[in-house]
């Protein structure tokens, strides 16, 4: 009890106006009372589900066709869908509103399952979360060097390759976001996720607009329903069958990328779970 009200006193609380009711303070777990709303949940889902990923639907779209494009993208929905359901009812063991919370992805693996497949499950979680670092890192590059691209072009002609170097927007990313991790209970900042939620939205409305104002000014929607053909030239150069392949394939990861929501679901349901009584 003494440790939790220093936990108190140093989220700036004064021990003079604590309620002698220690209920009002903590939750059954012993932990902070969670403040947490549906709407601060709702903006860090938005943030993961309308993340960076969504940048690169239109491409893949592209890829993949009309008719590739949706139904990859309808699937994977309903994979998140499931596996968030899965998730929800893992997040107690035992019985669904009292039962003991489990804190962490591998918290309900070890629960659950137990044994080797704690071991399992911990190396596939890490190794997307590795995957998701390195998509996020190559993300912001890719944005930086469209953005540098974008005014190169626009000081020295359309004609102008204006190649760029990515190393650097990378490297600063990675620093950056080392920073960051140094800031304590970073993650429990209940505006973070606000900001965050509107930069999504905000970065796909300009997307959207983008789209439309391209429809607009070619007076039609292009596309096929199979996607770029062997032998379309592109920027790139001439589309081959090996590379229509990888381009299928970078699609379908970049669409898969755009979903990567479920594996924090239990993290959200953590810091902002706040009536035992929900079944959030």
């Amino acid at each position: 009890m003494v440790e939790n009200l220093k936990n108190v006193q140093g989220l700036g609380v004064s021990m003079d106006v604590l309620p002698r009711n220690s209920s009002d303070l903590f939750d059954e777990d012993g932990r902070p009372k969670r403040t947490g709303t549906v709407w601060t949940a709702s903006a860090h889902i938005i943030t993961a589900v309308i993340g960076s990923g969504v940048l690169s639907l239109a491409w893949a779209v592209a890829q993949i066709g009309w008719v590739g494009g949706p139904t990859v993208m309808m699937l994977f929905s309903l994979v998140t869908y499931y596996t968030s359901i899965l998730l929800c009812s893992c997040y107690r063991s035992g019985d669904s509103v009292t039962g003991k919370r489990n804190y962490t992805y591998m918290d309900a693996i070890h629960s659950n399952l137990g044994g080797i497949k704690v071991k399992i499950c911990g190396v596939v979680q890490y190794v997307n979360l590795f995957g998701t670092a390195i998509g996020y890192t190559i993300a912001s590059a890719v944005s930086m060097i469209a953005i540098q691209r974008t005014s190169c072009q626009q000081s020295n002609g359309d004609k102008d390759p204006c190649h760029v170097n990515g190393n650097p927007y990378m490297i600063a990313f990675g620093v950056i976001q080392i920073v960051f991790s140094q800031i304590p209970d970073f993650d429990q900042l209940w505006w973070l996720s606000i900001v965050a939620a509107v930069m999504s939205f905000g970065y796909s409305t300009v997307g959207l607009g983008l789209g439309i104002s391209k429809v607009v000014e070619n007076k039609e929607i292009k596309g096929t329903l199979t996607g770029v053909t062997i032998g379309t030239v592109t920027s790139s150069g001439t589309v081959t069958p090996t590379q229509k392949v990888w381009r299928t394939f970078q699609s379908l990861g970049n669409i898969a990328f755009a979903y990567a929501y479920s594996m924090i679901l239990i993290e959200i349901q953590v810091f902002f779970y706040i009536r035992a009584q929900s079944s959030f």
